[in-house]
């Protein structure tokens, strides 16, 4: 546990490091942002300095403590700034894990004529949840085995110094991803018309699917039928697996069965939705197709954006809307959710069980991309499908209890289990934010988002005394 320790205090001291570049970038800031880095930075290092030579030879039980350690400090450094600025703590944890989580949801108002250095602030948090995410989901959980995972894994579930190498050069290759991503986005905006600030604000968190904005309207801010396809476009991007990128580029191997599923969903409900929208409202097809994509992408992949309150559209689309809530990107990309690989997993299986019921005869295995779906991996997916909706339907009858009504407190449960960031309804739509909340749903609400975040096993596992006991 002293290497938790150990990391822990290199996450405050980097924190820290953030906090002051902020403040040197932005100097209407500069005093709240320096509070933080000198006692961010302090806490860091004196953590640091005693918990030092740490051993490194790491077994899966000590990721547990180590990653729900280090998303949760985030928070609370990330929060910490927006405190000394002018939030109250309950609204400056929300903000920040939130943001961390890449949530993108909002107790915040009057964005336009919020400071810049907190707005960066929020973007930065994101920018580095989603980076943070790609590598906790592809190097760390699969040798958790949380949710079906293993499918995913390829190295021993002991991490020795040769897969603690594997983990620093898949991390490394990430980030080159990532940023090269991340600068491509960039570009489109500023042709796209963006101020250079907008542009890396709203770059970072298209990226990460994030989905902070710089402006109440969110992306409907931007008026312009180019920056809304750019949106979608890297915002689609963001939603892929940044293994295959690496494997593409590096191997030259394309074929994946998550991402064919992944696009042939979007399709699908794009397609329905476009129609639906023409045949009620009469829009024109380029703006009826532009603004569903634009919404349903930023949905599906936790994004977040709006550029339209897409509960206007009537009962049947904001039905929809509330069931793709749930579905997520991809397994290993920078989105929320339950990820395709999981749904692909659930259906294969239920698919050969009913086969198996109605030709008993019949010897079959349910596939993924080729390779036959393991019991073990359908316990996983099936334990986490149990625990998500589990999760999402007692966070709703807490918020319920505590004064929500229902619709309020099941959207609001189900898009911070998601990470997705608006409901639907009134209060937290698209159109709307999580400020009229009281505090205890705003932390209830944080919660969510932090176990949806983990992937609810990586948190969940630690209540049990059995997992305390084999220390």
């Amino acid at each position: 546990m002293t290497f938790v320790a150990f990391i822990n205090g290199i996450v405050m001291m980097a924190m820290s490091a953030l906090m002051a570049l902020t403040a040197v970038l932005f100097p209407g800031t500069a005093l709240e942002f320096t509070e933080g880095f000198v006692l961010t930075g302090f806490l860091g290092t004196v953590v640091t300095i005693a918990s030092a030579h740490p051993r490194l030879d790491l077994r899966p039980r000590h990721i547990f403590p180590l990653t729900a350690s280090v998303w949760l400090l985030a928070a609370l450094c990330g929060a910490l700034p927006l405190y000394l600025w002018q939030m109250t703590g309950p609204d400056a944890f929300f903000e920040a894990m939130s943001g961390i989580t890449t949530t993108g949801s909002t107790v915040m108002s009057g964005l336009d004529r919020t400071p810049k250095g907190i707005l960066f602030w929020r973007a930065l948090l994101q920018a580095l949840g989603g980076i943070g995410f790609v590598v906790t989901g592809v190097a760390l959980l699969p040798v958790l085995k949380v949710g079906g995972m293993q499918l995913f894994r390829t190295e021993s579930s002991e991490l020795g110094e040769k897969e603690l190498a594997n983990a620093a050069r898949f991390a490394l290759a990430t980030l080159v991803v990532y940023g090269a991503l991340m600068g491509g986005c960039f570009l489109a905006y500023i042709v796209g018309g963006m101020s250079v600030f907008d542009a890396i604000v709203h770059a970072m968190t298209t990226l990460s699917t994030g989905g902070y904005s710089n402006y109440d309207a969110s992306f409907g801010h931007f008026d312009s039928a180019f920056l809304q396809y750019a949106a979608t476009l890297f915002m689609l991007l963001g939603g892929l697996p940044f293994a295959w990128y690496i494997r593409a580029i590096l191997k030259r191997r394309y074929s994946s069965e998550q991402i064919g599923r992944y696009l042939q969903f979007l399709a699908g409900v794009i397609a329905l939705l476009t129609l639906w929208l023409v045949v009620t409202s009469h829009l024109p097809v380029e703006v009826a197709f532009r603004q569903v994509a634009f919404n349903v992408v930023s949905v599906v992949t936790t994004t977040g954006f709006a550029t339209v309150d897409y509960t206007a559209w009537g009962s049947f689309a904001v039905a929809v809307f509330f069931a793709i809530t749930a579905v997520g990107g991809c397994t290993g990309s920078t989105s929320g959710g339950a990820k395709m690989m999981r749904w692909v997993v659930f259906f294969r299986t239920a698919r050969q069980e009913i086969r198996r019921i109605r030709l008993p005869h019949v010897v079959g295995v349910a596939r993924y991309d080729g390779r036959p779906i393991g019991a073990d991996v359908v316990a996983g997916v099936t334990t986490f499908f149990t625990l998500y909706f589990g999760t999402v339907f007692a966070l709703a009858i807490a918020l319920n209890l505590i004064g929500l009504d229902f619709l309020t407190a099941l959207s609001g449960a189900l898009t911070a289990v998601a990470n997705v960031g608006p409901g639907v309804g009134g209060i937290i739509g698209p159109a709307g934010n999580f400020a009229p909340l009281g505090d205890g749903a705003k932390m209830l609400i944080s919660g969510g988002m932090y176990l949806g975040r983990l992937e609810l096993m990586t948190v969940l596992v630690m209540l049990t005394p059995a997992y305390w006991r084999a220390f």
